[in-house]
């Protein structure tokens, strides 16, 4: 009898220790809305609860992209190419890593996308821990006019708020007023300029490189300001 609950005692222990080798800090987020055209990042916050360094692995074991869709690890500025599923980082004891992504260039088809990840501490894959997340990918919705004249007439950015990129829908109606875009910062600092070409009807903003935080867009139409609104980036 002692002997078999030393036996019992020792295999709770063993899983007990297990159990605590790593958190995924944001495994309850499984669900996400994206736009065409966007690039979405899907976070891993993966938490070491060991007292010594281990390497991580993540992968992505489930997941069909379509014809115009990109998926790729990425570790703060610096991504795998799209087709390595598998991402591999060193985590000291307590610390989480912040930064990693799996990042989703949602493309031009709307449609659902179902991905499956598995964490696991190098060596253990047949104890990883299973991460599922949706990703709804639906027609951009264009905000209301914002203003109007005899020159133009220009749409709210959107998505606002914005992580990587945002849209301007507009109608140059004078081709000889030159338009453009100016973001700045709270400060009035230029961030970004674009042009809004009479020829075009939607310019694209790239803001991925923008801490976040909230900044503005001003409207100029032959250099003066006539427009300003708020925009908030997101990571």
């Amino acid at each position: 009898m002692g002997l078999k609950l030393t036996i019992v005692l020792f295999v709770l222990c063993s899983l007990n220790v297990f159990g605590q080798r790593l958190e995924l800090v944001n495994r309850g987020e499984t669900s996400y809305q994206a736009q065409l055209g966007q690039v979405l990042k899907i976070p891993l916050k993966i938490k070491n609860t060991t007292d010594k360094p281990q390497f991580y692995i993540v992968r992505k074991v489930q997941g069909d992209l379509g014809g115009t869709q990109k998926g790729y690890f990425c570790f703060g500025d610096k991504c795998l190419e799209p087709g390595v599923d598998q991402f591999s980082k060193r985590i000291e004891p307590g610390q989480t890593i912040e930064g990693l992504y799996y990042t989703l260039e949602t493309g031009l088809v709307t449609g659902q996308n179902n991905f499956k990840f598995e964490v696991f501490e190098q060596g253990h894959v047949a104890e990883a821990l299973a991460h599922n997340v949706s990703v709804s990918v639906e027609e951009r919705t264009e905000k209301s006019m914002v203003f109007q004249s005899r020159d133009i007439t220009i749409n709210d950015v959107y998505p606002n708020p914005v992580s990587n990129y945002a849209f301007i829908e507009y109608h140059l109606i004078n081709d000889a007023i030159k338009a453009n875009v100016i973001i700045h910062n709270i400060l009035g600092m230029p961030m970004a300029d674009y042009e809004l070409p009479a020829f075009e009807t939607s310019v694209k903003l790239s803001l991925e490189n923008l801490a976040p935080g909230v900044y503005f867009y001003t409207l100029y139409l032959d250099k003066e300001g006539v427009l300003t609104r708020k925009l908030i980036v997101r990571k």
